[in-house]
């Protein structure tokens, strides 16, 4: 009997985000208006921040963020190649020179002790990413920056909801970045959100995202400047969610809990690990991620999802390193930077495999797809 395709990623829109937009849409503001407001305050709220900047994609949000403190061409900023490519882009896009150190191989998260190697003089921020929504290590890094007089921007787009102690993310460093793609915890289809403490920054982010217009004058510029604004409906659509984070947040964990309760025989036999997270029962579950032991593969891996995509079972490998990327390849000359710089990033990358995971994954679904893995790795014999 055919069964029906589980999709890797489904967002969870409600008739009240359907509504919202048909208000919007109804509304003589579709630019600029008081969705959008509403929905930056809603998330700077949650980040424990003062100042929320919507943008139209995290992407955006970081390269904001990195010109806002005036990082630019001679300057360094240490970042992760585990991450995805957006981390990176951000620091090129200003002619600064990114410059990798390996992950934590509990976290996945960056070492602390290998950044603080990498410091130079000439950097001059740090770039953290929240790993699948893991905090780990952000107080330290928070450490690190304010120990050198180094800038910190806390690349949160996978994070929202979670904490760290008693502290949301999007609260270290200078500013914080979220985004709202639709496989993130909450979605505006397209967008990300700036958040920081910071009267400055927020003044030339909401410049800068506006073709860097500096008054209210429309044909008044005061800068450079892009056209990285969110419009009213996505904001209309990120207001609802934010108004439903919670209850999106707790599906997200009973289906990571559904999986690491199904997993666990293929854990104590030592075929996988399961995801790394911080206060696991609270965190903000972004992607399930298992990585497979350090007995496969990379050939392996890539039978494994070649096996579930057969059945019809959504996967994919998260992430492949950054500094493995073809056009990061061409210019890795330039950042002295070539493949097994990075050892743990490289072997955790090279193992991992992200399963179908959304707040309304169903038992079934979990069920069915930990069995067609476990099948999989029969079939290359590692079972």
């Amino acid at each position: 009997m055919a069964h029906e395709a589980i999709p890797l990623s489904s967002q969870s829109i409600t008739q009240a985000e359907i509504d919202a937009v048909v208000a919007v849409m109804n509304s003589d503001r579709l630019s600029l208006g008081p969705r959008v407001v509403a929905f930056e305050e809603a998330v700077a709220a949650r980040a424990g921040r003062t100042y929320g900047i919507a943008v139209n994609s995290g992407t955006s949000g970081l390269h904001l963020c990195v010109r806002a403190l005036g990082i630019g061409e001679g300057d360094e900023v240490i970042t992760t190649p585990f991450s995805f490519i957006a981390t990176t882009n951000c620091v090129l896009f200003e002619r600064a020179t990114p410059v990798f150190v390996d992950i934590d191989p509990e976290s996945y998260n960056l070492d602390p002790a290998a950044i603080e190697a990498a410091i130079t003089p000439r950097t001059k921020a740090i770039l953290p990413v929240e790993v699948f929504g893991n905090t780990a290590y952000f107080d330290v890094y928070e450490k690190i920056a304010r120990k050198h007089k180094l800038h910190l921007i806390e690349d949160c787009c996978e994070a929202l909801g979670g904490i760290l102690g008693d502290r949301p993310a999007g609260s270290f460093g200078d500013c914080g970045v979220f985004a709202f793609y639709p496989n993130k915890q909450i979605t505006t289809g397209e967008g990300g959100l700036i958040v920081t403490d910071s009267e400055e920054i927020r003044d030339l982010c909401v410049s800068m995202r506006n073709q860097g217009r500096g008054t209210d004058a429309w044909l008044e510029h005061a800068r450079l400047g892009y056209n990285y604004r969110m419009s009213e409906v996505n904001a209309a659509i990120g207001e609802v969610q934010m108004q439903r984070l919670d209850e999106i947040l707790a599906g997200r964990r009973r289906a990571a809990a559904m999986y690491d309760e199904a997993l666990a025989p293929l854990v104590e036999q030592g075929l996988i690990h399961l995801p790394p997270m911080t206060q696991r029962d609270e965190a903000s579950w972004f992607v399930y991620v298992v990585r497979l032991a350090d007995s496969f593969t990379q050939t392996d891996r890539d039978a494994v999802m070649d096996h579930l995509k057969r059945e019809q079972i959504g996967c994919n490998c998260y992430f492949t390193p950054i500094h493995t990327q073809p056009f990061m390849r061409r210019i890795m000359e330039t950042l002295g930077t070539k493949p097994g710089d990075y050892p743990a990033t490289e072997r955790i990358a090279a193992r991992t495999i992200a399963l179908p995971f959304f707040a309304a994954l169903a038992e079934e679904q979990v069920s069915r797809t930990v069995n067609m893995l476990h099948q999989a790795l029969k079939d290359i014999g590692q079972s």
